[in-house]
């Protein structure tokens, strides 16, 4: 039992392909498109944070210009420079000069303590500092040995007593009038003093780490976003830049385990501050756009997938019809013909189809009338044997009462034409030698001869060894019968029929010619095409059967046993026809070995 194939095979196919290759398109592109829009993405946060950086390292700058003029103010006050010249202070002045510090406009001071050039302390009146705290707080080794600098530095508050790390503010106070030892000035700075200075641009980068350490690398103050904290690695790596570079940006986005760092550093003070941007924030943008990504990328597919299916439907269905109709035909019903209006190759296809089931109903009719023809014939040539001896024998008995009657005449036609038909069967061989066949058209140029006397003479020209050469039966007397049937209908006498073989490029080539009418051009056109036809056409060319039907006769066999090698024209000249047969020499006479 043969299954049933499943019509929608081709589309499934189809579908399953097309799909494939979208996807990977999709793939390919949104692979593409991440990682051109990560890129980009990433470019422009890092520009954004290394903009807020510089701005947080220029507050840093302000902060510490304003902390300068506000020293510098003090140093050059009246009351300031009185306490250090030689005589001291009475207490109202000290009293009053403490009172001082507290206005001089240095923002969120916690605190100060000043040291005249003669161990005086002037602090805040509630303070208890002495002299012997100072001396202990260890702040003067922070001043270094510079003339007159204002000095930042990070440092645990043992000066006001309160152990807390905290930005201190200080500089040396020299007279300026005689040399002498200076005093030292130190202000306590509030966590917000740092604060003000980048406060603004802190809320441009949230989402950052952001924070500023001194020049040691200690922390002096820090940012993180909510639920973060920083790497140990990154720790250790913005603790590193403390020693790094001099003045202004030292790291422009440098991208590290977890993120990108930035950093500034004021040259004067030694803080560097800087902003380390986490990953998820750098991709943090990236998700909403794989979202709209996604939404597209589902539109385009489900688009694809609709119009896939519709396409493969519109030219799946003809391919089915094309299947059903090929898969359905049982060799008997030609009229199940295919109509196909796809604009496409498959309409070329259905035509083609139909054209052959055309083409197969002709050749079966061709074959039937073939296999007709076939049987007719062998029926022919069974009654043609028939007791071939007794046609012999009665053939000699007639030649033998013409020779008592002495009738030349009847004698020479009777042994004519039993030479013809001993020939023509030739105990049924196809292939004679090229000797027997020139005999057997002698025979009948001969019985011509005796029926129209003095109508025609031949000659025959044989350039081979008539012996050892062979060739298919029967295929010259047709043709002198031609010659003297067609050519020699308008004459009486003087008619010439000459026969030459000879081999010419290793062909065996065989002509008749004939001095009497030439063949007419459509004739001969008509005859020549023969070659070139397959056989089931030959027989349309003359479907009468009354001209031309022996030359197709002969075209057929010779092709039947030669092949395409085989030829034969017809040429009219200024006086007759000649007609040439040629065969490959070399198979000449294969079938008798």
């Amino acid at each position: 039992m043969t299954r049933k194939r499943d019509s929608s095979g081709f589309q499934r196919k189809y579908l399953k392909y097309t799909i494939a290759l979208l996807l990977l398109a999709l793939l390919l592109s949104s692979v593409g498109v991440w990682i051109y829009v990560r890129s980009s993405t990433t470019e422009a946060v890092i520009d954004k944070y290394k903009y807020v950086t510089e701005r947080m390292g220029l507050s840093l700058e302000n902060l510490y210009r304003k902390s300068d003029e506000v020293t510098a103010e003090c140093i050059v006050n009246s009351s300031v420079q009185d306490s250090l010249k030689r005589e001291p202070l009475d207490e109202l002045a000290k009293s009053a000069l403490s009172g001082y510090f507290s206005y001089t406009g240095m923002e969120h001071a916690a605190d100060y303590c000043y040291v005249d050039n003669k161990d005086n302390i002037y602090t805040r009146f509630y303070s208890t500092v002495s002299y012997s705290d100072f001396i202990k707080s260890g702040f003067v080794k922070h001043m270094g040995e510079e003339y007159s600098r204002t000095k930042w530095f990070w440092a645990e508050d043992t000066l006001f007593g309160t152990g807390k790390d905290a930005l201190f503010i200080g500089r040396y106070v020299r007279s300026m009038e005689y040399a002498h030892e200076p005093g030292m000035l130190f202000f306590k700075m509030d966590d917000s003093f740092l604060e003000q200075g980048v406060k603004e641009e802190k809320s441009i980068s949230e989402g950052c780490a952001a924070g500023i350490i001194d020049g040691t690398g200690q922390e002096c103050t820090l940012w993180l976003p909510e639920d973060y904290e920083l790497p140990k690695e990154t720790v250790q790596s913005i603790r590193k830049l403390a020693g790094e570079g001099t003045a202004g940006m030292i790291r422009n986005g440098e991208r590290m385990r977890g993120g990108v760092l930035s950093a500034y550093r004021q040259a004067d003070s030694g803080l560097v501050v800087f902003t380390f941007v986490p990953d998820e924030v750098l991709n943090g943008g990236m998700d909403q756009i794989l979202l709209v990504l996604a939404g597209i990328y589902l539109m385009v597919v489900a688009v694809a997938f609709g119009l896939s299916l519709y396409f493969s439907r519109r030219f799946t269905r003809p391919i089915q019809i094309i299947n059903e109709a090929m898969t359905g035909f049982d060799g008997r019903d030609f009229d199940r013909t295919i109509e196909l209006h796809t604009n496409t190759e498959l309409d070329q296809i259905g035509q083609s189809y139909n054209k052959m089931l055309g083409n197969i109903e002709r050749l079966l009719a061709e074959m039937k009338e073939q296999e007709k023809e076939l049987h007719t014939s062998e029926l022919n040539m069974l009654i043609s044997q028939i007791n071939p001896h007794f046609l012999y024998n009665t053939l000699d008995t007639i030649y033998m009462l013409a020779r008592i009657n002495k009738e030349e005449t009847t004698m020479r036609m009777i042994q004519a034409l039993s030479k013809y038909l001993r020939l023509s069967l030739s105990k049924g061989r196809d292939i004679v030698t090229i000797e027997d066949e020139l005999e057997n058209v002698k025979s009948y140029m001969e019985i011509q001869q005796i029926r129209n006397a003095s109508l025609f003479q031949y000659e025959i020209d044989c350039q081979v060894e008539p012996a050892q050469t062979w060739i298919l039966k029967l295929i010259l007397q047709p043709l002198a019968e031609n010659a003297v049937k067609y050519g020699f209908q308008d004459i009486f006498e003087g008619g010439l029929i000459q026969i030459r073989v000879y081999k010419e490029e290793g062909y065996l080539m065989l002509s008749v010619c004939n001095n009497g009418k030439p063949i007419e051009a459509e004739m001969a056109e008509r005859l020549n095409a023969l070659a070139g036809m397959p056989a089931a056409r030959m027989k349309e060319v003359f479907p009468d059967k009354k001209q031309g039907y022996g030359v197709v006769n002969i075209v057929t066999r010779l092709r039947l046993k030669y092949g395409d090698e085989a030829g034969i024209w017809y040429q009219a000249l200024e006086e007759g026809t000649a007609c040439v047969i040629r065969v490959p020499e070399e198979r000449t006479g294969k079938d008798e070995e």
